[in-house]
C-alpha cells in the first residue's frame, strides 16, 4: 500500500519499495525497488507484460498498489497537490477523440496554470500542422505527439513517459530525444520506459531492467555489460564446423552459430584470435565478412537477463 514517505524525501523524485500489483491471481509487479532521482534519466526496460507500464500506472496514481512503499514528490501519488508537478504519457494515450490537437494541449496548460508552456510544445511537435483534425483520425504517431505535449505543458519536476517514440518517424524521434535531454538540463526527474534498446543507451543515465515483474538488473550501460566476456562476431557461409574451428583457437575461446550464417567467438577478441578465425575461414574456403570484436553491448545484456529478444 501507499505509505508515508522516505527520511530522506530529497533524495528522489520518486522511489518505489518491495512494490507489489495484483490483478487476481497474476502478479504484475513482484516487488520492485525503483528509484528514480531529479535532473536525471532512468530508463525502464524489459518485455512485454515484465510490468513497466503498471509501474508508471502506480507512480502516476491511477493504480493503487496490492503492497509495498510508493513516493512520488515526497507524498502519496496521485493527490491532488502533485498533479500539476507530474507530467505523465502513458500507452494508452486516453485523449478525448472529438477534440483537435493545438487546442488539447492549450486546454491542459490552462488546467495546470501555465498557458505559456503549450505554444512553444505545439510549434515543436508540429501541432498545428494537423490543424482541425480531431484526435480520432490521427495517426498514431500524430496522437503520439499530442499525448507527449500534454505530458509536458507546465513546469513538471517529474515525468513519466511510456513509449514516448513509438510510431514516430526519425525526425520525430530526434525531436523528442531533444525534449527529454532539455528536461534533464532543467533538474526534471525522467522515467523512460521504452523498448528501443538505442533510445535507451543514448538518454538514460541509469537503467532498470524488469523482467516477471520485478527487477532483474540495474545500473548505467557500462555496468551492466562491464563483466561480460570478450568476443567476436562474424559473419560467413552457414554450418561451418564450429568445432574444428574451437580447436584451433585456444582453449579458453568456445565458438557458437547463433544463426545460419551468424557465427560468435567468446573469449577473447585480441588480433590472434582475429587472425586465426580469418585464417581458418580462408582455409576451408570461406571469407569471414562483418567481423567485430569487442564485449557484449546493451542488446546482448538484455537478452541475456530477460531470457529474450528486444522486442
Amino acid at each position: 500500500m501507499t505509505s508515508a514517505p522516505d527520511d530522506h524525501p530529497d533524495r528522489a523524485a520518486a522511489r518505489t519499495r518491495g512494490l507489489v500489483v495484483t490483478f487476481g491471481a497474476k502478479r504484475a509487479v513482484d516487488g520492485l525497488d525503483l528509484e528514480i532521482p531529479p535532473g536525471a534519466v532512468t530508463g525502464l526496460l524489459g518485455p512485454n507484460g515484465a510490468g513497466k507500464s503498471t509501474t508508471i500506472g502506480v507512480l502516476a496514481g491511477l493504480l493503487t498498489p496490492s503492497a509495498g512503499r510508493v513516493e512520488v514528490l515526497g507524498g502519496v501519488p496521485g493527490r491532488a497537490t502533485a498533479r500539476a508537478r507530474v507530467g505523465v504519457m502513458l500507452q494508452d494515450d486516453g485523449l478525448p477523440t472529438g477534440a483537435h490537437a493545438a487546442e488539447m494541449v492549450r486546454h491542459v496548460a490552462v488546467l495546470r496554470g501555465d498557458r505559456p508552456s503549450a505554444e512553444p510544445l505545439i510549434e515543436a511537435l508540429r501541432l498545428s500542422e494537423l490543424g482541425r483534425t480531431t484526435i480520432r483520425r490521427l495517426s498514431g504517431g500524430e496522437r503520439r505527439r499530442v499525448s507527449l505535449a500534454c505530458a509536458l505543458v507546465g513546469t513538471p519536476e517529474l515525468v513519466l513517459l511510456d513509449e514516448p517514440t513509438a510510431g514516430l518517424d526519425h525526425e520525430g524521434r530526434d525531436v523528442v530525444a531533444g525534449m527529454i535531454r532539455a528536461l534533464r538540463a532543467q533538474g526534471v526527474a525522467v522515467l523512460l520506459s521504452t523498448h528501443l534498446l538505442d533510445e535507451a543507451e543514448a538518454l538514460a543515465d541509469h537503467l532498470t531492467v524488469m523482467a516477471r515483474g520485478h527487477a532483474v538488473a540495474e545500473g548505467t550501460v557500462g555496468s551492466l555489460t562491464a563483466d561480460s566476456a570478450e568476443r567476436i562476431d562474424f559473419a560467413a557461409r552457414p554450418h561451418l564446423d564450429i568445432a574444428a574451428l574451437a580447436r584451433a583457437l585456444p582453449s579458453r575461446c568456445t565458438v557458437e552459430e547463433r544463426a545460419p550464417g551468424d557465427y560468435r567467438v567468446w573469449g577473447s577478441a585480441d588480433p590472434q584470435i582475429l587472425a586465426t578465425v580469418s585464417s581458418w575461414c580462408a582455409q576451408h574456403g570461406d571469407a569471414p565478412t562483418r567481423m567485430h570484436a569487442g564485449r557484449e553491448t546493451l542488446a546482448d545484456a538484455y537478452r541475456r537477463l530477460t531470457g529474450g529478444g528486444t522486442e
